[in-house]
């Protein structure tokens, strides 16, 4: 089968390489180069690093609903879609079948983050979608759907790798009936539809006047990248690990640092948690200990700011 494969992330650079060794993949389409970190350098996607080093052509539209006649020219016989990171346009849908692995049971999550939102919600299941596309976000006709197990200590790098490998492997499973015979599939019930769209930095904010449980989620969902924000002192630091504290001061305000000696304990709404991995500017995730050794920022009894995004 002739095949363009379109995505960004590492999520789908298994899912491209599955498609390189059983089918022919004429094209990698992935987001642009971006510039990354304080000295702005120009990084390529994880696809976009796989496609190269499979010796495989790769285009980089800015736009693709303005851009997309190099994918027509090379008339393949399916698209196949996984966190691409931009919109298919309708013109190119009606002249290339096109499905997608989507990283959530749809029709919950539909949008750019659904592995992050499983884990702000605090579910203990997610899993794998593979659907045709349509013209409205997600919304496409589901082909097959495989559930997967959130654990406990499941953060969002380790289960965006899990469920890359499951998307994977169901995806090959679909391609190979489709091969075979012509495959079903059926309508996403719209009453159950929830969103999932992509992060902004205000999503990336800790507030410490939500639960203790809440603000672990979050954290969960923002490591290992782009972090969990907060801001204190007019710095901002980067909370990557976190669990539940025993410690108890009812009078503190949420957000009060209860200890910062050895450990780093701060209020929340209905106890306190305990700060296990951090990141200051200019420096790389450290465990706390060593963070907290010797610094001179943070003091029992300051307070976090409630950092707003407008």
């Amino acid at each position: 089968m002739n095949i363009i494969f379109m995505g960004t992330p590492q999520f789908a650079v298994p899912i491209l390489e599955m498609l390189h060794q059983e089918h022919h993949v004429l094209m990698v389409v992935t987001q642009p180069d971006k510039a990354v970190g304080r000295k702005k350098v120009l990084t390529a996607s994880p696809v976009k690093e796989k496609a190269l080093a499979l010796s495989l052509p790769v285009f980089q539209p800015v736009k693709l609903k303005e851009n997309y006649q190099p994918i027509l020219d090379v008339k393949p016989d399916l698209l196949i879609t996984a966190a691409y990171g931009q919109m298919l346009p309708n013109t190119l849908l009606d002249q290339v079948k096109a499905i997608n692995v989507h990283g959530s049971l749809l029709p919950k999550y539909r949008g750019g983050a659904p592995i992050q939102y499983a884990l702000f919600d605090g579910l203990r299941e997610t899993g794998i979608t593979i659907m045709y596309m349509a013209y409205k976000m997600d919304s496409g006709d589901i082909i097959r759907q495989r559930a997967l197990s959130i654990f406990e200590n499941d953060h969002y790098g380790s289960l965006s790798e899990r469920l890359s490998y499951l998307g994977r492997d169901l995806l090959k499973e679909v391609l190979n009936e489709m091969k075979q015979h012509d495959i079903s599939s059926y309508p996403q019930d719209e009453s159950k539809v929830t969103f999932a769209y992509t992060l902004k930095p205000a999503d990336e904010i800790i507030h410490f006047h939500t639960t203790t449980e809440a603000i672990i989620n979050k954290i969960r969902g923002l490591t290992p990248e782009p972090g969990a924000t907060v801001s204190i002192k007019n710095t901002t630091l980067k909370f990557y690990r976190a669990q539940k504290s025993d410690i108890i001061d009812k009078e503190a305000v949420p957000g009060t640092v209860l200890m910062a000696k050895k450990k780093l304990v701060i209020r929340t709404l209905d106890g306190a948690i305990e700060i296990l991995e951090i990141q200051a500017p200019g420096k790389k995730i450290m465990p706390i200990k060593d963070f907290l050794n010797g610094q001179q920022l943070l003091n029992e009894g300051d307070v976090f700011e409630e950092r707003k995004y407008f």
